[in-house]
């Protein structure tokens, strides 16, 4: 590991850690009748490592391209597919065992880090079809996932992943995994019915979110071409980088939704997280939503109160430690509705995240910082 500053401020929590999933995860937790059809890695005749689901090589997820999943901070030639280059021999320290992530934590002075998964964001952008395997996919991932954080002394949190299939499943498994030790749970931005995560179908796990009083998170993943919302130009599926910058056009179409379905109305205990999707627009987006709901255009909104009203009730921001503005967004927003995150160890973001963290709390006022660096965090998941 190399060596790094450590962030001086104490009680800081990372919202969200990426851990890189052992390859035999799925092979080991999946229900039985599902192990022919699991998630495993293979090579293809070139010697390249690839993705394997429900018997058949990934569509969307290129050769040798998963060993790119753990080089936060590696460009050029350190990017480039090569049969020597796998996902766990690229895998960095901390990135894929508890131990060696508690001692990297340690290091750089992290107080606790929510594990989100890698491995588990690829998988739903198959596009599979069969609303069993993937909800089986999901409960594997999840029994995982209390295993790997069991004994790190809360250090390391849980968080279960929900397939948003069928609506009565994805409750069981929320309740399910909840009870089995998780904090919170997330969701990618598309559903396998093309319904909103929103849409009244869905409220039998919206009330058992309720129940439960976890936070859920609108995590981003890679899309499937068909529900992909920035790729509108057929000339750019190689611009990898334009793909990336308009990343987070889902996760907030995502989250809009739940707002024209009047989801806050319906339910208002909920709590709502966007994760890495950055921070600067959020003012934007709470001011247009409110000025678009005062013209005729509101009326086919489902609430009864203005958007801005159950954002500062229920939802919560995950920022980026590179975000220029993100200090002036707080200010604007409110200090209590943010956190941050280190996304740690995907390649899209640098390595010198503590730096970062560092540079951008330095200026706020002592409580802001608190706030911003763990307080909120640990009020939210009830840490």
């Amino acid at each position: 590991m190399d060596a790094v500053k450590r962030f001086p401020y104490p009680g800081a929590i990372d919202a969200d850690g990426h851990i890189l999933e052992p390859p035999d995860v799925w092979e080991k937790y999946i229900d039985p009748q599902y192990r022919d059809r699991t998630i495993r890695l293979c090579k293809n005749q070139d010697g390249l490592e690839v993705l394997e689901l429900n018997g058949a090589p990934a569509r969307y997820m290129r050769p040798g391209q998963l060993a790119m999943s753990g080089a936060m901070g590696k460009r050029g030639k350190d990017l480039e597919p090569s049969p020597e280059k796998t996902y766990v021999n690229q895998a960095p320290f901390g990135s894929m065992y508890p131990k060696e992530r508690l001692a990297r934590m340690d290091e750089e002075g992290l107080e606790r880090a929510l594990i989100y998964p890698s491995l588990g964001l690829l998988w739903e952008a198959e596009d599979l079809s069969d609303l069993e395997l993937q909800a089986a996919y999901a409960r594997a991932y999840n029994r995982w996932v209390v295993d790997f954080c069991a004994d790190s002394d809360g250090r390391l949190v849980p968080i279960a992943h929900i397939s948003f299939g069928d609506p009565q499943e994805a409750a069981r498994e929320l309740e399910r995994a909840v009870k089995a030790g998780c904090k919170g749970a997330f969701f990618v931005p598309f559903t396998p019915t093309y319904k909103s995560h929103a849409h009244p179908d869905y409220d039998p796990f919206w009330a058992k979110v309720q129940e439960l009083d976890i936070p859920v998170g609108i995590h981003p993943s890679g899309e499937p071409p068909a529900k992909r919302v920035h790729q509108r130009f057929w000339d750019m599926k190689w611009a990898l980088w334009h793909h990336n910058v308009h990343g987070a056009q889902g996760p907030l179409q995502a989250f809009t939704a739940m707002f024209q379905y009047g989801l806050f109305d319906r339910f208002p205990k909920v709590k709502v997280v966007v994760l890495e999707s950055g921070a600067g627009w959020a003012g934007y987006l709470l001011n247009r939503m409110d000025a678009v709901y005062d013209s005729p255009l509101g009326d086919t909104v489902r609430l009864k109160e203005k958007p801005s009203t159950y954002f500062h009730r229920q939802c919560w921001i995950s920022g980026d430690p590179d975000e220029k503005a993100f200090g002036h967004i707080v200010d604007f927003v409110g200090a209590d509705k943010f956190f941050w995150a280190s996304d740690f160890p995907h390649f899209d973001h640098p390595g010198n995240y503590m730096e970062e963290l560092r540079e951008l709390v330095e200026p706020m006022s002592g409580s802001t910082r608190q706030k911003v660096i763990g307080d909120n965090v640990k009020q939210v998941y009830g840490l």
